[in-house]
């Protein structure tokens, strides 16, 4: 995981050493908004308008941020209204690059090799991490957003004119509790695995496996007494931010990262609740264990310098998920 600092690369990885061993995440710099219209987004002045084959998405199939946007392209039915490139599973020195592996997808648009002069195409200046998900403006030749929360709330409302409109992942009623339980899971999961898998103190990584498993469990009891996270007829925005990072647990955060008190197999109601959102119709399309195990285990020197992948866990994730037995809220 490199960077860019005045345009040029740098392969530097995170620097723990200035914040006594805990990881701490960089913020995302391009935070613009598309709407139907053009009009104003949540937080600007200005947004880009939506249109149909203007914008190119970049992903990483590994990365959980990017998948949360693969699943809302998905969900939404905007696979041809939002054109696709999916970066090679390997971060090396370079960082994320584009290749013929099997399930990677090439820059179609600009005929990159590398992620980071994409975002040199946008600013020939630019200083910060060289992300995934990426989202870009065909017509102006520009980086639109790469903060994955913003991108799937731009999917989930601005092309519903080619999309399926039916799909609302924060349904405005909703939209308080859903954004209080991002919160949570934000910090103490989708983050807290990574806090504990980069932290390079015993203490840095004691404080947020506790938060991580205290989280875990409380969702458990959560879910033994309805469908989702939040009590709705189907799942939200919640419900999808949560589930790429549990199917992600058990190949790799469990051990490469530690997180190793219970898997997610052990927890009944977080699994059958991960397993009925990886058999919505469409969804186990995104989810490619090749490149998700591939990138940890064989990109991470630090924590694994002998790069092998782990052959296991055996899983199944198309069994029953036993969870039409709590009826969704009406």
């Amino acid at each position: 995981m490199g960077l860019l600092v005045d345009g040029q690369w740098q392969d530097k990885w995170y620097d723990t050493k200035s914040t006594g061993g805990r990881f701490k995440r960089t913020t995302t710099s391009y935070r613009n908004w598309i709407t139907a219209d053009g009009s104003p987004g949540p937080d600007g002045p200005t947004a880009f308008k939506a249109e149909a084959e203007r914008y190119h998405l970049y992903v990483s199939l590994a990365c959980p941020w990017a998948h949360r946007t693969l699943i809302a392209r998905k969900l939404k039915k905007l696979e041809d209204v939002i054109s696709l490139s999916v970066v090679d599973y390997h971060m090396g020195e370079e960082g994320w690059v584009f290749s013929e592996r099997s399930g990677a997808i090439p820059d179609t648009v600009l005929g990159k090799q590398r992620l980071y002069e994409v975002y040199l195409e946008a600013d020939p200046r630019y200083s910060g991490r060289v992300t995934v998900p990426v989202l870009w403006d065909k017509q102006t030749g520009t980086i639109v957003n790469n903060e994955s929360a913003e991108i799937i709330r731009i999917f989930n409302r601005a092309f519903d004119a080619w999309g399926d409109a039916s799909v609302d992942l924060t349904p405005e009623a909703l939209l308080g509790e859903i954004d209080a339980i991002n919160a949570t899971v934000y910090g103490a999961i989708n983050n807290g695995v990574y806090k504990c898998g980069f932290a390079t103190t015993q203490e840095a990584y004691e404080a947020p496996f506790h938060a991580l498993f205290a989280t875990l469990d409380q969702l458990e009891a959560r879910l033994s007494n309805q469908r989702y996270l939040v009590d709705s007829a189907a799942p939200t925005e919640a419900d999808w931010r949560l589930f790429t990072t549990l199917i992600r647990f058990d190949a790799v955060y469990h051990g490469h990262f530690k997180c190793n008190k219970r898997r997610i197999a052990d927890y009944p109601n977080l699994f059958g609740h991960m397993l009925e959102l990886y058999q919505t119709p469409g969804v186990a399309e995104t989810v490619d264990f090749g490149h998700i195990k591939g990138h940890y285990y064989a990109s991470h020197k630090t924590i694994n310098p002998t790069g092998i992948v782990p052959l296991g866990p055996d899983q199944d994730l198309t069994g029953p998920h036993g969870r039409e037995r709590l009826r969704p809220h009406q």
